[in-house]
């Protein structure tokens, strides 16, 4: 009953991400992540999260726990940490304007 309520919450919040797919964020600090990811993606800097998330899951299937889009050796990086089949976590970078991912994803 819990994995199917971890799953299920797991959907959800990627179903929001979907809806809001510039809610990932530069830096957490900042009040103005969500307008910068939004100029960024508008002025075609960015890749949108879905067509993002299409690449990792192909790539690495699992849960996707969390998002961010962080500044990472001057390009914009979309940060996936996903929960694989056997439960460990795996951090994926994606290149957010090239849409490729960055090196093999990182178990933590």
């Amino acid at each position: 009953m819990i994995a199917k309520l971890k799953r299920l919450m797991v959907m959800g919040l990627i179903g929001l991400a979907l809806v809001q797919p510039l809610a990932a964020l530069a830096d957490e600090d900042d009040d103005g992540d969500h307008d910068r990811a939004r100029d960024l993606y508008e002025h075609g800097e960015i890749k949108g999260l879905a067509k993002i998330l299409d690449i990792v899951r192909a790539k690495t299937p699992g849960d996707v726990v969390a998002v961010d889009l962080i500044r990472l050796g001057g390009k914009w990086v979309y940060r996936f940490q996903i929960i694989v089949a056997d439960g460990r976590r795996k951090i994926v970078d994606v290149d957010a304007d090239a849409g490729v991912i960055m090196g093999g994803g990182e178990g933590d």
